[in-house]
Protein backbone atom coordinates (compact mmCIF):
# COMPACT_ATOMS: atom_id res chain seq x y z
CA UNK A 1 0.00 0.00 0.00
CA UNK A 2 0.67 3.89 -0.79
CA UNK A 3 2.75 5.48 1.93
CA UNK A 4 1.11 8.36 1.14
CA UNK A 5 -2.20 9.10 2.91
CA UNK A 6 -6.01 10.50 2.47
CA UNK A 7 -8.47 11.38 5.31
CA UNK A 8 -11.02 9.30 6.13
CA UNK A 9 -14.32 10.30 8.70
CA UNK A 10 -16.80 8.12 10.07
CA UNK A 11 -19.22 8.82 13.16
CA UNK A 12 -16.08 8.77 15.61
CA UNK A 13 -14.22 11.12 13.67
CA UNK A 14 -10.99 11.86 11.37
CA UNK A 15 -8.22 9.40 10.83
CA UNK A 16 -5.69 8.55 7.95
CA UNK A 17 -6.05 6.39 5.56
CA UNK A 18 -3.36 4.83 2.86
CA UNK A 19 -3.96 7.03 -0.30
CA UNK A 20 -4.90 3.95 -2.84
CA UNK A 21 -6.34 1.59 -0.18
CA UNK A 22 -10.35 0.66 -0.92
CA UNK A 23 -11.35 0.24 2.69
CA UNK A 24 -12.70 3.54 4.79
CA UNK A 25 -12.23 4.83 8.08
CA UNK A 26 -13.84 1.37 9.95
CA UNK A 27 -11.57 -0.73 8.44
CA UNK A 28 -8.50 1.28 9.57
CA UNK A 29 -9.45 1.69 12.70
CA UNK A 30 -9.94 -1.97 12.78
CA UNK A 31 -6.17 -2.42 11.20
CA UNK A 32 -5.20 -0.31 13.60
CA UNK A 33 -6.84 -2.04 16.50
CA UNK A 34 -5.73 -5.64 15.84
CA UNK A 35 -2.31 -5.91 15.20
CA UNK A 36 -1.97 -9.86 16.23
CA UNK A 37 -1.76 -12.42 14.03
CA UNK A 38 -1.07 -11.40 10.73
CA UNK A 39 -3.56 -13.36 10.10
CA UNK A 40 -6.30 -12.47 7.19
CA UNK A 41 -9.80 -13.58 7.11
CA UNK A 42 -9.80 -16.32 4.62
CA UNK A 43 -10.49 -16.53 0.71
CA UNK A 44 -13.73 -18.42 1.38
CA UNK A 45 -14.84 -16.11 3.78
CA UNK A 46 -14.58 -13.05 1.24
CA UNK A 47 -15.92 -14.93 -1.59
CA UNK A 48 -18.92 -15.60 0.29
CA UNK A 49 -19.05 -12.13 1.91
CA UNK A 50 -19.47 -10.76 -1.81
CA UNK A 51 -21.77 -13.30 -2.87
CA UNK A 52 -23.83 -11.92 0.22
CA UNK A 53 -23.39 -7.98 -0.42
CA UNK A 54 -24.20 -8.65 -4.42
CA UNK A 55 -27.21 -11.14 -3.05
CA UNK A 56 -28.61 -8.06 -0.82
CA UNK A 57 -27.91 -5.32 -3.46
CA UNK A 58 -30.10 -7.29 -5.95
CA UNK A 59 -32.77 -8.11 -3.55
CA UNK A 60 -33.10 -4.39 -2.72
CA UNK A 61 -32.74 -3.02 -6.02
CA UNK A 62 -36.18 -5.73 -7.13
CA UNK A 63 -38.44 -4.01 -3.62
CA UNK A 64 -37.38 -0.73 -4.81
CA UNK A 65 -35.36 -0.22 -2.16
CA UNK A 66 -32.80 1.25 -4.03
CA UNK A 67 -32.19 2.53 -7.33
CA UNK A 68 -31.59 0.20 -9.73
CA UNK A 69 -28.31 1.92 -11.53
CA UNK A 70 -26.95 1.86 -7.78
CA UNK A 71 -28.29 -1.74 -6.81
CA UNK A 72 -26.38 -2.61 -10.24
CA UNK A 73 -23.18 -1.08 -9.79
CA UNK A 74 -23.15 -2.07 -5.82
CA UNK A 75 -23.67 -5.62 -7.37
CA UNK A 76 -21.18 -5.61 -9.80
CA UNK A 77 -18.43 -4.78 -7.12
CA UNK A 78 -19.49 -6.91 -4.65
CA UNK A 79 -19.12 -9.63 -7.43
CA UNK A 80 -15.62 -8.53 -7.69
CA UNK A 81 -14.89 -8.77 -4.39
CA UNK A 82 -16.26 -12.91 -4.33
CA UNK A 83 -14.03 -13.18 -7.07
CA UNK A 84 -11.03 -12.49 -5.31
CA UNK A 85 -10.11 -9.33 -7.47
CA UNK A 86 -9.64 -6.72 -4.26
CA UNK A 87 -8.29 -9.21 -1.83
CA UNK A 88 -5.14 -6.97 -0.85
CA UNK A 89 -8.05 -4.63 0.60
CA UNK A 90 -9.16 -6.85 3.13
CA UNK A 91 -6.60 -6.70 5.88
CA UNK A 92 -8.82 -7.15 8.79
CA UNK A 93 -6.89 -9.73 11.33
CA UNK A 94 -8.37 -12.56 12.18
CA UNK A 95 -8.53 -11.68 15.78
CA UNK A 96 -10.80 -8.61 15.82
CA UNK A 97 -14.07 -7.57 17.14
CA UNK A 98 -16.35 -11.15 18.12
CA UNK A 99 -18.69 -10.32 15.65
CA UNK A 100 -17.10 -9.96 12.86
CA UNK A 101 -18.40 -6.37 12.56
CA UNK A 102 -15.43 -4.96 10.91
CA UNK A 103 -14.59 -7.35 8.38
CA UNK A 104 -18.11 -6.54 7.23
CA UNK A 105 -17.43 -2.78 7.01
CA UNK A 106 -14.56 -3.81 5.30
CA UNK A 107 -16.81 -5.62 3.00
CA UNK A 108 -19.39 -2.42 2.64
CA UNK A 109 -16.58 0.02 2.09
CA UNK A 110 -14.56 -1.59 -0.64
CA UNK A 111 -17.61 -2.29 -2.69
CA UNK A 112 -18.83 1.25 -1.58
CA UNK A 113 -15.63 2.74 -2.81
CA UNK A 114 -15.45 0.45 -6.10
CA UNK A 115 -19.33 1.18 -6.77
CA UNK A 116 -18.85 4.55 -6.61
CA UNK A 117 -16.51 4.67 -9.26
CA UNK A 118 -18.79 3.01 -11.14
CA UNK A 119 -21.53 4.62 -10.53
CA UNK A 120 -20.56 8.33 -10.69
CA UNK A 121 -21.72 9.06 -7.21
CA UNK A 122 -21.67 8.97 -4.13
CA UNK A 123 -21.77 5.35 -2.63
CA UNK A 124 -22.30 5.14 1.41
CA UNK A 125 -21.14 1.94 3.13
CA UNK A 126 -23.83 1.23 5.96
CA UNK A 127 -26.95 3.06 4.04
CA UNK A 128 -26.33 1.49 0.47
CA UNK A 129 -24.04 -1.03 0.95
CA UNK A 130 -25.06 -2.89 4.18
CA UNK A 131 -29.03 -1.65 3.33
CA UNK A 132 -31.38 -4.22 5.34
CA UNK A 133 -28.36 -5.84 6.54
CA UNK A 134 -26.37 -6.12 9.90
CA UNK A 135 -23.01 -7.46 10.87
CA UNK A 136 -25.04 -10.00 12.97
CA UNK A 137 -26.72 -11.69 10.58
CA UNK A 138 -24.14 -10.89 7.83
CA UNK A 139 -21.31 -12.51 9.35
CA UNK A 140 -23.03 -16.12 10.42
CA UNK A 141 -24.42 -16.61 6.93
CA UNK A 142 -20.93 -15.90 5.46
CA UNK A 143 -19.50 -18.17 7.56
CA UNK A 144 -22.05 -20.71 6.67
CA UNK A 145 -22.00 -20.19 2.90
CA UNK A 146 -18.17 -20.24 2.60
CA UNK A 147 -18.01 -23.49 4.65
CA UNK A 148 -20.92 -24.74 2.35
CA UNK A 149 -19.14 -23.63 -1.12
CA UNK A 150 -15.25 -24.93 -0.23
CA UNK A 151 -17.58 -28.60 1.48
CA UNK A 152 -19.31 -29.29 -1.61
CA UNK A 153 -16.47 -27.77 -4.33
CA UNK A 154 -12.94 -28.94 -3.15
CA UNK A 155 -13.70 -31.41 0.56
CA UNK A 156 -16.22 -34.01 -1.32
CA UNK A 157 -14.96 -34.32 -4.57
CA UNK A 158 -11.58 -34.83 -2.84
CA UNK A 159 -13.03 -37.31 -0.97
CA UNK A 160 -14.99 -39.29 -3.44
CA UNK A 161 -11.00 -39.41 -5.38
CA UNK A 162 -10.01 -40.83 -1.98
CA UNK A 163 -12.38 -43.60 -1.94
CA UNK A 164 -12.20 -44.44 -5.21
CA UNK A 165 -9.09 -45.13 -5.08
CA UNK A 166 -9.22 -47.07 -2.67
CA UNK A 167 -11.95 -49.26 -4.00
CA UNK A 168 -9.69 -49.50 -6.87
CA UNK A 169 -6.63 -51.15 -5.01
CA UNK A 170 -9.08 -53.13 -3.12
CA UNK A 171 -9.97 -55.00 -6.32
CA UNK A 172 -6.46 -55.29 -7.43
CA UNK A 173 -5.82 -56.89 -4.38
CA UNK A 174 -8.66 -58.71 -3.42
CA UNK A 175 -6.71 -62.04 -3.72
CA UNK A 176 -4.04 -61.25 -1.77
CA UNK A 177 -3.85 -62.70 1.66
CA UNK A 178 -1.73 -61.19 4.39
CA UNK A 179 -1.70 -61.56 8.18
CA UNK A 180 -4.58 -60.05 10.11
CA UNK A 181 -3.42 -58.10 13.16
CA UNK A 182 -5.25 -57.05 16.41
CA UNK A 183 -3.58 -55.12 19.30
CA UNK A 184 -0.56 -55.00 16.79
CA UNK A 185 -0.30 -58.42 17.06
CA UNK A 186 -0.65 -61.32 14.80
CA UNK A 187 -4.42 -62.38 14.10
CA UNK A 188 -6.44 -64.79 11.61
CA UNK A 189 -5.98 -63.71 8.07
CA UNK A 190 -7.62 -61.28 5.60
CA UNK A 191 -7.13 -60.18 2.48
CA UNK A 192 -5.65 -56.76 1.50
CA UNK A 193 -9.24 -56.07 -0.32
CA UNK A 194 -10.77 -56.68 2.47
CA UNK A 195 -8.45 -54.40 4.75
CA UNK A 196 -8.97 -52.06 2.34
CA UNK A 197 -12.43 -52.37 1.91
CA UNK A 198 -13.10 -50.65 5.73
CA UNK A 199 -10.67 -47.21 4.91
CA UNK A 200 -13.71 -47.13 1.99
CA UNK A 201 -16.41 -47.42 4.31
CA UNK A 202 -14.84 -45.08 7.00
CA UNK A 203 -14.81 -42.46 4.12
CA UNK A 204 -17.53 -43.52 3.01
CA UNK A 205 -19.51 -42.88 6.27
CA UNK A 206 -17.53 -39.35 6.13
CA UNK A 207 -19.48 -38.20 3.26
CA UNK A 208 -22.21 -39.05 4.16
CA UNK A 209 -21.75 -37.39 7.67
CA UNK A 210 -20.60 -34.43 6.46
CA UNK A 211 -23.60 -34.29 3.55
CA UNK A 212 -26.23 -34.66 6.57
CA UNK A 213 -24.93 -31.45 8.72
CA UNK A 214 -24.76 -29.45 5.11
CA UNK A 215 -28.84 -29.68 5.23
CA UNK A 216 -28.76 -27.46 8.51
CA UNK A 217 -26.00 -24.94 7.23
CA UNK A 218 -27.85 -23.80 4.24
CA UNK A 219 -30.45 -22.61 6.20
CA UNK A 220 -29.48 -18.66 6.57
CA UNK A 221 -30.03 -16.13 9.26
CA UNK A 222 -29.90 -13.71 6.84
CA UNK A 223 -32.91 -10.54 7.36
CA UNK A 224 -32.60 -11.16 10.88
CA UNK A 225 -30.61 -8.28 10.91
CA UNK A 226 -29.34 -7.37 14.62
CA UNK A 227 -30.65 -9.47 17.04
CA UNK A 228 -33.04 -11.81 14.43
CA UNK A 229 -36.29 -9.58 14.58
CA UNK A 230 -35.35 -8.17 11.14
CA UNK A 231 -35.55 -4.49 12.39
CA UNK A 232 -34.49 -1.94 9.68
CA UNK A 233 -35.40 -4.41 6.72
CA UNK A 234 -38.14 -5.11 4.43
CA UNK A 235 -40.22 -8.44 5.21
CA UNK A 236 -40.02 -9.10 1.76
CA UNK A 237 -36.10 -8.91 1.37
CA UNK A 238 -34.71 -12.29 3.02
CA UNK A 239 -36.39 -14.55 0.88
CA UNK A 240 -35.38 -12.78 -2.28
CA UNK A 241 -31.76 -12.40 -1.07
CA UNK A 242 -31.38 -15.90 -0.16
CA UNK A 243 -33.05 -16.75 -4.00
CA UNK A 244 -30.62 -14.35 -5.46
CA UNK A 245 -27.70 -15.62 -3.25
CA UNK A 246 -28.69 -19.00 -5.25
CA UNK A 247 -28.33 -17.93 -8.48
CA UNK A 248 -25.51 -16.20 -7.68
CA UNK A 249 -23.47 -18.95 -6.26
CA UNK A 250 -24.89 -22.16 -7.84
CA UNK A 251 -26.11 -23.88 -4.73
CA UNK A 252 -29.14 -24.07 -2.90
CA UNK A 253 -29.69 -22.00 0.45
CA UNK A 254 -33.24 -21.78 2.33
CA UNK A 255 -34.51 -18.93 4.76
CA UNK A 256 -33.57 -20.01 8.46
CA UNK A 257 -36.58 -20.90 10.29
CA UNK A 258 -35.83 -19.07 13.57
CA UNK A 259 -33.63 -16.19 12.68
CA UNK A 260 -33.15 -15.73 16.31
CA UNK A 261 -31.16 -19.34 16.67
CA UNK A 262 -29.58 -18.27 13.05
CA UNK A 263 -27.96 -15.33 14.67
CA UNK A 264 -27.16 -16.38 18.74
CA UNK A 265 -26.12 -20.18 18.18
CA UNK A 266 -23.16 -21.85 15.65
CA UNK A 267 -24.66 -24.71 16.43
CA UNK A 268 -24.51 -25.67 12.69
CA UNK A 269 -21.04 -24.83 12.05
CA UNK A 270 -19.84 -26.62 15.16
CA UNK A 271 -21.42 -29.73 14.05
CA UNK A 272 -19.83 -29.27 10.61
CA UNK A 273 -16.57 -29.02 12.64
CA UNK A 274 -18.02 -32.20 15.10
CA UNK A 275 -17.95 -34.22 10.90
CA UNK A 276 -14.52 -32.94 10.46
CA UNK A 277 -13.20 -34.49 13.30
CA UNK A 278 -14.40 -37.62 12.61
CA UNK A 279 -12.89 -37.64 9.43
CA UNK A 280 -9.67 -36.67 10.82
CA UNK A 281 -9.57 -39.50 13.12
CA UNK A 282 -10.50 -41.90 9.78
CA UNK A 283 -7.78 -40.22 7.96
CA UNK A 284 -5.27 -40.23 10.69
CA UNK A 285 -6.09 -44.06 11.10
CA UNK A 286 -5.53 -45.13 7.44
CA UNK A 287 -2.59 -43.23 7.52
CA UNK A 288 -1.11 -45.03 10.66
CA UNK A 289 -2.12 -47.95 8.91
CA UNK A 290 -0.18 -47.55 5.69
CA UNK A 291 3.04 -46.52 7.64
CA UNK A 292 3.30 -49.61 10.02
CA UNK A 293 2.78 -51.27 6.71
CA UNK A 294 5.43 -50.16 4.88
CA UNK A 295 7.46 -49.73 7.94
CA UNK A 296 11.13 -51.78 7.56
CA UNK A 297 12.20 -52.06 5.34
CA UNK A 298 13.93 -54.99 6.77
CA UNK A 299 13.38 -54.74 10.86
CA UNK A 300 9.78 -53.40 10.35
CA UNK A 301 6.78 -55.06 8.96
CA UNK A 302 7.64 -54.00 5.44
CA UNK A 303 4.47 -55.43 3.51
CA UNK A 304 4.04 -52.52 1.18
CA UNK A 305 6.82 -50.12 -0.16
CA UNK A 306 5.09 -46.68 -0.77
CA UNK A 307 5.79 -44.31 -3.88
CA UNK A 308 9.33 -43.06 -2.62
CA UNK A 309 9.18 -39.41 -2.90
CA UNK A 310 12.15 -37.59 -1.36
CA UNK A 311 14.92 -38.37 0.70
CA UNK A 312 14.35 -39.25 4.26
CA UNK A 313 17.50 -37.95 6.02
CA UNK A 314 20.40 -35.96 6.41
CA UNK A 315 22.98 -37.76 7.69
CA UNK A 316 21.32 -41.43 6.76
CA UNK A 317 21.66 -42.56 2.89
CA UNK A 318 19.08 -44.40 0.85
CA UNK A 319 16.64 -43.80 3.98
CA UNK A 320 13.09 -43.07 2.24
CA UNK A 321 10.44 -42.04 4.83
CA UNK A 322 6.52 -42.25 4.49
CA UNK A 323 6.48 -38.39 3.93
CA UNK A 324 2.48 -38.51 2.80
CA UNK A 325 0.89 -40.66 5.67
CA UNK A 326 2.96 -38.04 8.16
CA UNK A 327 1.74 -35.18 6.70
CA UNK A 328 -1.62 -36.69 6.63
CA UNK A 329 -1.23 -37.29 10.23
CA UNK A 330 -0.24 -33.73 10.87
CA UNK A 331 -2.93 -32.13 9.15
CA UNK A 332 -5.65 -34.61 11.42
CA UNK A 333 -3.96 -33.37 14.46
CA UNK A 334 -4.52 -29.43 13.45
CA UNK A 335 -7.87 -30.40 12.31
CA UNK A 336 -8.78 -32.24 16.00
CA UNK A 337 -7.31 -28.72 18.02
CA UNK A 338 -9.39 -26.51 15.39
CA UNK A 339 -12.42 -28.43 16.21
CA UNK A 340 -11.58 -27.57 20.31
CA UNK A 341 -11.46 -23.75 19.13
CA UNK A 342 -14.56 -24.20 17.46
CA UNK A 343 -16.64 -25.50 20.23
CA UNK A 344 -15.36 -23.25 22.40
CA UNK A 345 -16.17 -20.56 20.39
CA UNK A 346 -19.69 -22.12 19.40
CA UNK A 347 -20.29 -21.97 23.22
CA UNK A 348 -19.47 -18.65 23.59
CA UNK A 349 -22.59 -16.77 22.34
CA UNK A 350 -24.40 -14.36 25.14
CA UNK A 351 -27.85 -14.16 24.91
CA UNK A 352 -28.67 -12.83 21.29
CA UNK A 353 -25.37 -13.23 19.37
CA UNK A 354 -21.97 -15.55 19.52
CA UNK A 355 -19.25 -13.20 19.40
CA UNK A 356 -16.25 -15.37 18.64
CA UNK A 357 -17.13 -15.52 14.77
CA UNK A 358 -14.19 -14.77 13.15
CA UNK A 359 -11.89 -17.49 14.57
CA UNK A 360 -14.51 -19.76 13.64
CA UNK A 361 -14.87 -19.27 10.35
CA UNK A 362 -10.64 -19.06 10.08
CA UNK A 363 -11.10 -22.72 11.94
CA UNK A 364 -13.96 -24.39 10.26
CA UNK A 365 -12.53 -23.16 6.32
CA UNK A 366 -9.05 -23.89 7.24
CA UNK A 367 -10.25 -27.45 8.35
CA UNK A 368 -11.99 -28.09 5.11
CA UNK A 369 -9.13 -27.05 2.87
CA UNK A 370 -6.18 -29.14 5.04
CA UNK A 371 -8.46 -32.54 4.83
CA UNK A 372 -9.23 -31.77 1.15
CA UNK A 373 -5.90 -31.22 0.13
CA UNK A 374 -4.77 -33.85 2.15
CA UNK A 375 -7.49 -36.53 0.73
CA UNK A 376 -6.33 -36.12 -2.42
CA UNK A 377 -2.62 -36.70 -1.84
CA UNK A 378 -3.03 -39.38 0.23
CA UNK A 379 -5.11 -41.00 -2.37
CA UNK A 380 -2.43 -39.71 -5.47
CA UNK A 381 1.04 -39.75 -3.48
CA UNK A 382 0.56 -42.84 -1.21
CA UNK A 383 -2.68 -45.30 -2.09
CA UNK A 384 -2.34 -45.39 -5.72
CA UNK A 385 0.64 -46.09 -5.96
CA UNK A 386 1.90 -48.46 -3.00
CA UNK A 387 4.13 -51.91 -3.74
CA UNK A 388 3.15 -54.87 -2.40
CA UNK A 389 5.96 -57.33 -1.15
CA UNK A 390 4.41 -60.45 -1.67
CA UNK A 391 7.15 -62.46 -0.39
CA UNK A 392 6.85 -61.09 2.85
CA UNK A 393 3.30 -61.40 3.33
CA UNK A 394 3.88 -65.66 2.46
CA UNK A 395 6.31 -65.60 4.98
CA UNK A 396 4.64 -64.08 7.64
CA UNK A 397 1.23 -66.31 6.96
CA UNK A 398 3.58 -69.33 6.81
CA UNK A 399 4.50 -68.68 10.16
CA UNK A 400 1.34 -67.34 11.88
CA UNK A 401 0.93 -69.36 14.83
CA UNK A 402 -2.79 -67.79 15.03
CA UNK A 403 -3.94 -70.08 12.04
CA UNK A 404 -4.72 -72.20 14.40
CA UNK A 405 -7.51 -70.64 15.27
CA UNK A 406 -9.28 -72.56 12.25
CA UNK A 407 -8.92 -76.13 14.12
CA UNK A 408 -10.76 -75.21 17.13
CA UNK A 409 -14.04 -76.90 15.69
CA UNK A 410 -11.99 -80.16 15.31
CA UNK A 411 -9.68 -80.71 17.70
CA UNK A 412 -10.89 -77.83 20.79
CA UNK A 413 -9.30 -74.46 22.05
CA UNK A 414 -7.11 -76.00 24.65
CA UNK A 415 -5.09 -77.99 22.12
CA UNK A 416 -5.03 -75.69 19.18
CA UNK A 417 -3.47 -73.32 22.25
CA UNK A 418 -0.56 -75.32 22.56
CA UNK A 419 -0.13 -76.11 19.08
CA UNK A 420 0.39 -72.34 18.34
CA UNK A 421 2.51 -72.09 21.63
CA UNK A 422 5.01 -74.46 19.93
CA UNK A 423 4.91 -73.71 17.02
CA UNK A 424 5.89 -69.80 18.04
CA UNK A 425 8.68 -71.23 20.73
CA UNK A 426 10.21 -73.20 17.63
CA UNK A 427 9.57 -71.43 14.94
CA UNK A 428 8.34 -73.78 13.09
CA UNK A 429 5.12 -73.61 10.57
CA UNK A 430 1.89 -74.28 12.26
CA UNK A 431 1.08 -77.29 9.63
CA UNK A 432 4.18 -78.91 10.48
CA UNK A 433 3.57 -78.82 14.67
CA UNK A 434 0.06 -79.97 14.04
CA UNK A 435 0.92 -83.04 12.19
CA UNK A 436 2.55 -83.97 15.39
CA UNK A 437 -0.08 -82.98 17.76
CA UNK A 438 -3.34 -83.00 16.40
CA UNK A 439 -3.90 -86.83 15.01
CA UNK A 440 -4.97 -85.09 11.63
CA UNK A 441 -3.81 -86.15 8.39
CA UNK A 442 -1.77 -83.99 6.18
CA UNK A 443 -4.65 -82.95 3.47
CA UNK A 444 -6.82 -82.28 6.26
CA UNK A 445 -4.72 -79.65 8.04
CA UNK A 446 -3.73 -78.46 4.84
CA UNK A 447 -7.09 -77.50 3.97
CA UNK A 448 -8.01 -76.30 7.22
CA UNK A 449 -5.18 -74.31 7.30
CA UNK A 450 -5.34 -72.08 4.18
CA UNK A 451 -4.87 -68.62 4.53
CA UNK A 452 -6.97 -68.21 1.82
CA UNK A 453 -9.85 -69.91 3.13
CA UNK A 454 -9.21 -68.53 6.27
CA UNK A 455 -10.49 -64.97 4.76
CA UNK A 456 -13.59 -66.41 4.10
CA UNK A 457 -15.42 -66.64 6.82
CA UNK A 458 -17.27 -69.41 8.45
CA UNK A 459 -16.30 -73.00 9.42
CA UNK A 460 -13.95 -74.82 7.75
CA UNK A 461 -15.13 -78.64 7.42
Amino acid sequence: MSQTYRIERDSMGELRVPADALWGAQTQRAVENFPISGLRMPRAFIRALGLIKAAAAQANGELGLLPKPLAKAIAKAALEVAEGRHDAHFPVDVFQTGSGTSSNMNANEVIATLAARAARRKVHPNDHVNLGQSSNDVIPSAIQVAAILATQEQLLPALRHLRKTIDRRARQLGKVVKTGRTHLMDAVPLTFGQELSAWSAQIGSAIVRIEDSLQRLRRLPLGGTAVGTGINTDPRYARRAVAALGRLSGHRFENAGNLFEGIAAQDGAVELSGQLNVLAVALMKIANDLRWMNSGPLAGLGEIELPALQPGSSIMPGKVNPVIPEAVCMVCAQVMGQHATISLAGASGNFQLNVMLPVIAHNLLQSIGLLGNAARRLADAAIAGFRVRHDRLRDALARNPILVTALNPVIGYEKGAAIARKAYLEGRPVLEVAKEMSGLDEKKLRRLLDPAALTRGGIIG
